[in-house]
C-alpha cells in the first residue's frame, strides 16, 4: 500500500558499506507514481521530518555534548555535500550513502530508490558499528526510538 512504511530484511552489502557493522535494519515505503531520486528522498526524510524528531535531536545533542560526541557530521569528509547533519559519502540517482565516524560508533544511512512491475519504493537502511562501551550504551539507548523515528521520517517521502 502506498505510503505504508514496513520493516524489511536489509538488502545491502554491509561488509562494503560498513565492515564490522553490529546493527543493520531497513525500512521500505511504496511511493506509487512519485518520481524521486535518492537525494530527494533523503532530503524529504531528513529536512522535512516531524517537529518532534527535531526536538529529540536537540535533546540528544544537549545530552551527548559532555561526552564529546559529535552533534553533526560537520568537518567529516562530504564529497557530495551535506543533507541536514549528515555528510553524503556517495551518490547515484538510485542510491545515496550518508554518515560519519565518531570515536564511539560509526554509522551509515543508505537510501535506495527502485521500481519493478509492482511499483516504486524507497528503502532506508541503517548500519552501525560500535567501538567501545559508550557506543554500545548509546546504541542501546537510542534503539527504542530508532524504528519510530525512521518510520516517521520515511512517511514524509510520500506525504510532502
Amino acid at each position: 500500500m502506498i505510503g505504508t512504511v514496513r520493516e524489511v530484511t536489509p538488502n545491502v552489502d554491509a561488509g562494503t558499506l560498513l565492515a564490522g557493522a553490529q546493527f543493520v535494519d531497513a525500512f521500505r515505503v511504496e511511493i506509487g507514481a512519485a518520481t524521486v531520486n535518492a537525494r530527494e528522498a533523503c532530503m524529504r526524510m531528513v529536512l522535512h521530518g516531524p517537529r518532534w524528531i527535531d526536538v529529540l535531536i536537540r535533546l540528544r545533542n544537549i545530552l551527548v555534548t559532555p561526552f564529546g560526541l559529535k552533534t553533526s557530521g560537520d568537518g567529516a569528509p562530504a564529497p557530495h555535500g551535506m543533507i541536514g547533519l549528515f555528510p553524503v559519502l556517495s551518490e547515484t540517482p538510485e542510491r545515496l550513502i550518508a554518515g560519519f565516524n565518531d570515536h564511539h560508533l560509526d554509522f551509515r544511512i543508505v537510501v535506495d530508490v527502485a521500481c519493478d512491475a509492482d511499483g516504486r519504493w524507497v528503502t532506508s537502511t541503517t548500519l552501525v558499528r560500535t567501538h567501545n562501551l559508550l557506543g554500545r550504551t548509546y546504541l542501546g539507548l537510542i534503539m527504542p526510538f530508532h524504528k519510530l523515528v525512521v518510520r516517521s521520517m520515511m512517511g514524509r517521502i510520500v506525504t510532502r
